[in-house]
């Protein structure tokens, strides 16, 4: 099945408060953006926003260029009527991250907590970091989340992969560099116990070997 086919089918047949990532509200996400912003001004992608509430509390805290991508159109939908007359302070993008085109140099923050992880291919995951490469202005960061090692190995039936900081600075490579990394557990709606990495990335400013 297509990627956003089975996105959209997940958001069609499930409630966006159903499903094992919901979270009421993204904490440690916004702490990180809010810590890395420099300004309200600051140029903020969502990746796989879909649903999330980030935005919600991005746009309430007074932050003007907010844009969330999302394969799935009904998930980008759930979050407009969510945020009713709010939703026009942010833009809104129903594409595929790895092949959409988006405007070089254009972002200063972007954030994934629900791409990456499904990235089973090499390939992919190239293809993800290029595109990020390309979009990042050149301070820019990545705020990335992925399982943790002890977190689930499927997720919504798919495979997923798990990261620590080793393993996650292995499939960036040497264009980036590692900033931080933190673990986050949090319960799922079911009850369960997951955990989560979040790393903070920069473009590398040392030269790569060729």
């Amino acid at each position: 099945m297509e990627r956003r086919e089975r996105w959209e089918t997940v958001y069609r047949s499930k409630a966006a408060d159903a499903v094992s990532w919901y979270r009421p509200h993204l904490e440690v996400s916004l702490a990180l953006v809010e810590r890395l912003a420099a300004t309200k001004k600051t140029a903020v992608l969502d990746i796989g926003g879909g649903a999330s509430t980030l935005v919600d509390d991005l746009v309430e805290r007074g932050f003007e260029d907010v844009t969330v991508l999302d394969v799935a159109e009904p998930a980008l939908e759930v979050s407009r009527k969510r945020m009713d007359n709010a939703a026009e302070r942010a833009r809104w993008i129903a594409a595929d991250f790895l092949t959409t085109v988006l405007e070089t140099a254009r972002y200063d923050v972007c954030h994934d907590r629900a791409v990456f992880h499904f990235l089973a291919d090499a390939r992919e995951r190239e293809l993800y970091f290029d595109q990020v490469e390309r979009i990042l202005r050149p301070d820019g960061a990545l705020i990335i989340a992925t399982f943790g090692l002890n977190g689930p190995e499927r997720c919504s039936g798919l495979s997923v992969s798990r990261y620590d900081e080793d393993s996650m600075m292995q499939a960036a490579g040497e264009r980036f560099e590692l900033q931080e990394a933190r673990r986050e557990s949090h319960y799922t709606p079911t009850g369960d116990l997951q955990e989560m990495m979040y790393f903070v990335l920069r473009k590398s400013t040392s030269p790569t070997q060729s």
